[in-house]
């Protein structure tokens, strides 16, 4: 029997993440895509057509500027769901993967720049490949994971205490960077870069610990010190 288009891929799939040596931006959209389908059908996404529809109106001149920006997303299977889950707050997985809480954007009280600045930030993780060069970060730090299944890698990044110690100064980075190109990216979409940095007022002025930095992670307050510098500079071109 002839073995059908999703069969294949499939099969190509399982070959290319049979192990993690030097993981492609291919592979992991593929695989995030299929966390992603995971997700939606763990979640019940976009219950509210009103907030979908804003999110999604957003959200689509962003990525208008980033395919100007970042021509290769262009290419992309890029989707945009909204979920009731208070757990979450927005992310976008490899490939363009976006998905958003309702709760989370009501509970800061977002206006529609500061939803920009929320959705920017993610957009910009994935524009920079930010998964994959964690896991190429991870086989540098640990080669040992190159004779493991790239899923296993995967779940190390996130869940293994030792390795994520290690590639916490990296997420740092990566979170400064998500804000700054971020903030860069919506501004240069049309929204005043003042009012982009006002999502980061509302983010500190919602966190239980404001000041508190973590190794991975810049605390809100320093994020919004940041976001006014740079949306200083902006307003000066």
């Amino acid at each position: 029997m002839r073995a059908t288009l999703s069969q294949i891929y499939a099969l190509l799939l399982a070959a290319q993440l049979a192990h993690a040596a030097t993981p492609t931006q291919d592979e992991v959209m593929a695989r995030a895509a299929i966390l992603y389908g995971g997700r939606m059908a763990e979640h019940v996404i976009d219950r509210d057509a009103q907030f979908t529809a804003r999110v999604r109106t957003i959200a689509g001149v962003l990525i208008a500027q980033a395919r100007r920006d970042y021509p290769e997303t262009a290419n992309w299977a890029w989707e945009i769901h909204t979920t009731d889950d208070s757990e979450q707050s927005a992310d976008c997985m490899a490939g363009g993967k976006i998905l958003v809480s309702k709760p989370y954007v009501d509970r800061l009280g977002l206006n529609d720049a500061e939803l920009a600045m929320l959705l920017a930030h993610e957009i910009e993780h994935a524009a920079l490949h930010h998964n994959l060069k964690e896991y190429e970060a991870a086989l540098r730090l640990e080669p040992a994971w190159e004779q493991r299944p790239f899923i296993e890698l995967e779940h190390a990044v996130d869940h293994d205490r030792g390795l994520m110690g290690k590639l916490a100064a990296l997420n740092y980075a990566q979170e400064e960077e998500a804000d700054r190109e971020g903030l860069r990216l919506a501004w240069r979409a049309g929204w005043p870069a003042e009012r982009l940095a006002g999502y980061f007022r509302k983010m500190m002025r919602a966190s239980d610990w404001p000041r508190l930095s973590k190794a991975d992670y810049p605390s809100p307050a320093l994020r919004w010190r940041a976001a006014q510098a740079v949306a200083a500079d902006l307003q000066k071109k």
